[in-house]
């Protein structure tokens, strides 16, 4: 059964830090791409970074900008981003998802596997 677990998420004030985890399990997690998206209320999913199978590439959505950084272990299953300066817009449930084709990292119906979210929330 294949499940993918994020945590990590909560309320911090505006300009501070939040490292997100995801725990994968069920699936060959070295053979998937993994990337991170969100979804802020009342508006579309949002592309934020994917890390390729061995990590040796990572991708981020244009508004990143160098404030967050994904990253991987596969010893453990894990996928972790971090995410630095975050401000009110940044507030959004952020979701962990694996791609086991890797055609197109950015495009979330390109993907196989979703976690349930965890919910990020920037006060100003």
């Amino acid at each position: 059964q294949v499940q993918l677990v994020e945590s990590g998420g909560g309320l911090v004030q505006a300009g501070g830090s939040l490292r997100l985890s995801c725990a994968a399990s069920g699936f060959t997690f070295g053979a998937a791409v993994m990337g991170w998206f969100r979804q802020a209320p009342g508006k579309e999913r949002e592309f934020v970074a994917a890390v390729t199978r061995s990590a040796y590439s990572t991708f981020y959505g244009d508004f990143v900008k160098g404030q967050f950084t994904i990253s991987r272990d596969n010893a453990k299953n894990m996928v972790y981003l971090q995410m630095n300066s975050l401000k009110p817009e940044d507030t959004a449930v952020y979701y962990c998802a694996a791609d086991l084709t890797a055609s197109n990292v950015r495009r979330g119906t390109e993907y196989d596997y979703w976690g349930k979210g965890t919910l990020v929330t920037v006060s100003s």
